[in-house]
């Protein structure tokens, strides 16, 4: 018998956990979570994720524009959702984001995945079926926490087996996400990341339908990582400052985006990775210090996350095209809202993105995992409160 759990249902059953001031579910296809409600400043609960109302409907999306609404990823999506059916079918194993030419060595072994985004050129989310698509296994519930478990073994073609839990948990105004992933045998590259989409603003009104109006700020974040027009890093580092990247003062996300083409091929919007060069008296995996500040003048909801990573992923939702409803939770008014161009943005707090792949960059012991290594652990804390007026 599972601690809490009377059994194993559905991979689509939500289960909610609670606290005050925060409400939120989840379901193990994906372990992702489905819905994330906090008070604005009129003291209305509002779900300020995006997803589905009904669980099935994530399968649905799977098979068809796969969005990667809410789930664990390993390495994370950039520009997941698009029209262009080269991005549709891609996934995500036990690395976030891409690999170039889907090949990397670990200790002298080179291991190939199956390149699934831009006609071969690289992987995205470590193959075809991710992280996001599997049934995770509930292990442990209860009012404030929920625990899921998923054995990898050797999924896609990364090299050994390895254990991952995903555990979430709420307190007053808090949501906590711990991704701890244990490998059992051979050594392996592990990047694991929570694709959550956020609209701060809720969609109570015009203006909060798209987040350009929010505020963002990333105070530590003065460098960003550079990539191609296929979205792979070349290797070298940017400086933000002055450029449309620059978000070391607060800075309405639509402020710059029109000069923001570094997200792809034709692609206007952010989809970067940004560097944490936390300050000189904290430490590399420090998570005393909030690393990103966004708020929303529609609900007055302010989010300030708390990592141990030391890179963000930011995307705007460029490829979102106004086919999908919001949840009924987020309709407001009497003609139905979807979600548009700039509707959301992602927030990926990982390591640096294909760091196997560049050792210059001193990533390997923050990606490279063994039987006597530490576990990777993935620590993001989600602070909310209301904007002080």
């Amino acid at each position: 018998m599972i601690a809490g759990v009377s059994a194993q249902a559905s991979p689509f059953t939500k289960y909610t956990i609670s606290a005050p001031g925060i409400n939120a579910s989840f379901i193990p296809y994906g372990a992702r979570i489905t819905n994330l409600y906090v008070n604005d400043k009129d003291g209305n609960s509002q779900d300020v994720i995006l997803g589905y109302d009904n669980g099935t409907q994530y399968l649905h999306d799977t098979e068809t524009v796969h969005t990667y609404f809410g789930p664990v990823v390993g390495w994370a999506p950039l520009c997941a959702f698009s029209q262009n059916s080269s991005f549709t079918k891609s996934g995500d194993r036990r690395y976030a984001n891409r690999i170039k030419n889907g090949t990397f060595t670990v200790q002298g072994v080179t291991s190939h995945i199956l390149e699934n985004e831009h006609n071969g050129e690289d992987t995205l989310h470590g193959g075809i079926v991710g992280y996001d698509q599997r049934n995770w296994t509930v292990v442990s519930q209860n009012a404030t926490t929920i625990t899921f478990s998923l054995l990898d073994q050797a999924f896609e073609g990364f090299p050994g087996t390895i254990i991952t839990y995903a555990t979430y948990s709420v307190s007053p105004n808090q949501w906590t996400s711990r991704l701890i992933s244990i490998p059992l045998d051979e050594p392996t590259p592990i990047m694991l990341a929570n694709h959550v989409y956020w609209n701060l603003g809720a969609f109570v009104n015009s203006e909060a339908t798209t987040v350009l109006n929010d505020t963002l700020h990333m105070p530590y974040s003065a460098r960003a990582i550079e990539i191609d027009n296929i979205e792979v890093p070349t290797g070298g580092l940017e400086i933000v400052n002055g450029t449309f990247l620059d978000f070391t003062s607060p800075v309405q996300i639509g402020h710059n985006i029109s000069n923001a083409h570094q997200c792809g091929f034709n692609c206007t919007g952010y989809d970067n990775a940004f560097i944490l060069d936390r300050p000189r008296y904290s430490a590399p995996e420090a998570t005393d210090l909030s690393v990103l500040t966004m708020s929303s003048s529609a609900t007055g909801i302010q989010l300030d996350i708390r990592t141990n990573q030391q890179s963000l992923q930011i995307y705007s939702c460029n490829n979102m095209n106004g086919t999908i409803p919001v949840k009924a939770s987020q309709q407001h008014g009497s003609a139905t809202t979807y979600v548009e161009k700039y509707g959301c943005v992602v927030i990926e707090t990982q390591q640096w993105i294909d760091g196997i792949n560049y050792p210059e960059w001193g990533q390997d012991q923050y990606q490279i995992y063994t039987v006597d290594s530490e576990p990777a652990v993935v620590f993001a804390q989600y602070d909310f409160s209301i904007v002080a007026t």
